[in-house]
């Protein structure tokens, strides 16, 4: 018994390391080392042996136990549960049943024989419940098998029929309990039961990168992993695979397949032009405060909204007319949107410049101005500069006195000399046109003295 007792002090101490996980396709083989008990009682036999069952765990009297390793078996998994043992097992018997009491009325007692070699080969195939039963270290199990016994000279083969129950105390370490009905197919060999307890131990799995999962359930074998991404790595620990994290080194949302969006305005940093700073996605992500369309590291008035052709700020209108100065072709002197910026001259202007440049006085049948002149002629400038953006016509008259062709060259060159004195006296050369008309536009009678002398004039009008 002593070495029965060191072999369950030795499974009680790997049992110690850790609790978990059953023998499966991870580790397909297995090893078993243990002490086997032959059982001829309780078979359904008659006498030496007994009704089926009865006194079934009788260990002191019917059971056949040598106390030290007596049963080697070797496993290997086979596929959905099911696993092929085989097992090897030696004994000595000196117990077979009972026989009746000489004088004893119908009183049996132990069947005592010499001892007897007893040793056994058996294959079985067994199912696992495990998964049924939705345990991770209870395995209970029944099998099927035949096998070959020896009782000293005497050997028979056997058809078998196993309950089992493996208790996974660590992931490759089980404590294993079990017990084989065989009926023998030779009267020389009796039916019996044979129970057998020991360490089961798995082995055979490989985990070449050492995460854990075994190679074939190992989507990344050569990589060490997590079990949620059936062993592939998640190097920055984002929850996302880094096969599926297009950021895998930087911890990110799985929004943004593993990508991070530091600002939080759902443009992942690597395509956020402003990636410290929310944004609008239309800017790459940076920040537009007038929105103006402008982000705000290119706009010269961030909190000021403006066009992009002036650099995000608005069009200033220095003469505060309502005409910007881009449209304002006279933007420092305030005028009307009608006439661009530019200020209207008024009829009351309009009149008065006619007026003025009916005034003018020519040397008889020439161009040239006569110097009393001079001042109506200051007069008409100071109102053209008051609109230095219109432009105006010179127009020269004349009456009928004379041929036409005279009076149209005449015309002609004294609306050129005023234009001439004009532009010599600071009006724009570019707001000025002359255009003589004869005598084809008269505004009196050219019979009359005081007629003709009203048609012989000088206007100045707006040009259109």
């Amino acid at each position: 018994m002593k070495n029965l007792s060191r072999l369950l002090f030795v499974a009680v101490l790997l049992a110690s390391f850790s609790t978990a996980n059953a023998q499966d396709k991870n580790n397909p083989w297995a090893f078993g080392l243990g002490i086997n008990a032959v059982d001829f009682w309780p078979v359904g036999e008659s006498l030496p042996q007994g009704e089926f069952l009865d006194e079934f765990a009788n260990v002191t009297d019917h059971y056949n136990v040598i106390p030290f390793l007596s049963r080697i078996t070797i496993s290997r998994y086979l596929d959905d549960g099911f696993t092929f043992t085989v097992a090897g097992s030696l004994n000595r018997i000196n117990k077979i049943g009972e026989v009746p009491v000489p004088g004893g009325f119908g009183a049996t007692q132990v069947n005592r024989a010499p001892d007897l070699t007893y040793f056994a080969v058996d294959g079985t195939v067994s199912y696992s419940f495990m998964d049924l039963i939705g345990s991770n270290t209870i395995d209970p199990y029944l099998g099927v098998g035949g096998g070959y016994t020896w009782l000293d000279d005497v050997g028979a083969g056997t058809l078998n029929g196993t309950l089992g129950l493996d208790y996974w105390v660590s992931d490759k370490v089980a404590l294993n309990l079990q017990t084989s009905y065989k009926h023998s197919f030779e009267d020389q060999l009796l039916t019996h039961f044979q129970h057998a307890f020991g360490v089961k131990f798995k082995f055979g799995g490989s985990d070449t990168d050492g995460d854990g999962i075994y190679d074939h359930e190992d989507a990344c074998p050569e990589e060490a992993g997590l079990a949620a991404f059936n062993g592939c790595p998640d190097s920055d620990n984002d929850g996302i695979e880094d096969s599926k994290d297009d950021c895998p080194n930087e911890a990110g949302l799985a929004e943004f397949n593993g990508c991070p969006d530091a600002d939080g305005d759902g443009i992942v940093d690597g395509k956020d032009d402003c990636p410290t700073v929310a944004g609008l996605k239309a800017l790459n992500g940076c920040p537009d405060a007038d929105n103006d369309g402008i982000k705000d590291s290119d706009d010269n008035c961030p909190n000021e909204a403006g066009p992009s052709a002036n650099n995000g700020c608005p069009w200033p209108d220095t003469d505060g007319d309502g005409v910007l100065d881009k449209d304002d072709k006279c933007p420092n002197v305030a005028g009307t949107v009608a006439n661009d910026g530019c200020p209207e001259i008024t009829e009351q202007e309009k009149d008065q410049l006619n007026e003025y440049a009916k005034t003018i006085l020519f040397d008889t049948g020439k161009s040239s101005i006569k110097d009393e002149s001079k001042q109506v002629l200051a007069d008409i400038i100071a109102i053209l500069n008051k609109y230095p953006d219109a432009k105006f016509t010179v127009e020269g008259h004349t009456d009928s006195v004379g041929s036409a062709k005279r009076n149209m060259s005449l015309s002609e060159a004294r609306a050129s000399s005023v234009k001439d004195y004009l532009v010599a006296n600071g009006v724009d050369q570019f707001r000025l046109s002359s255009k003589g008309y004869g005598e084809d536009k008269p505004i009196a009678d050219n019979k009359t003295r005081s007629g003709r002398k009203q048609n012989r004039r000088v206007e100045i009008n707006l040009a259109n």
